[in-house]
């Protein structure tokens, strides 16, 4: 069933929506999960979340791509997971992509003038100009949250590689928030 058909389900309040949508991306929703939790059960709690958060949300909203509408979800709910489970003490697991970032992103607490929003169509602008294979390097490390080793097998690059090219871009991305005057 396409994605088109699978939002009409939805639409018309028929439960086989969430069948369906879990047949198509129920695999790719756990693996999200699961690289931020590395837990089966959180994760697979997460899911279920997700399938009531996307019935409760579809209508009004009728997302163009339910994949990324589903995948977006999912990682938010994993991630607000991650904060609970870890208000206490700090899950190294997690933190690893996140300080990869902070040489690049400004801090909140420091500058908090700049728009998360605004941020986020600087990134998604430049990552449109990367070449396709550092994009998607990139959104698989700092999106879906998986480990370098996973991404290199994906790819067929070397570990080396990928650390390589996630270096080279996050100094790019820094060089372009720079430009467009973000402070970091």
């Amino acid at each position: 069933m396409d994605d088109r058909q699978i939002v009409e389900l939805y639409f018309n309040r028929d439960e086989k929506a969430i069948e369906e949508t879990s047949a198509k991306y129920g695999k790719a929703c756990f693996h999200i999960a699961n690289n931020i939790l590395n837990d089966w059960q959180d994760s697979e709690e997460c899911v279920n979340d997700t399938y009531m958060t996307v019935w409760k949300t579809i209508p009004p909203t009728k997302p163009e791509c339910l994949f990324a509408y589903v995948s977006k979800i999912v990682r938010n709910l994993s991630l607000k997971k991650l904060e609970y489970k870890t208000a206490k003490k700090r899950s190294q697991f997690a933190a690893v992509p996140f300080e990869e970032l902070d040489e690049v992103l400004p801090d909140h607490r420091i500058n908090p003038q700049y728009d998360t929003e605004e941020i986020g169509k600087i990134i998604s602008s430049f990552l449109r100009s990367e070449k396709e294979e550092v994009r998607n390097v990139f959104i698989r490390r700092y999106f879906y949250f998986d480990s370098i080793k996973g991404i290199s097998k994906r790819y067929s690059f070397s570990e080396s590689k990928v650390k390589n090219m996630l270096y080279h871009t996050r100094k790019r991305l820094k060089k372009k928030l720079k430009k467009e005057g973000v402070e970091i």
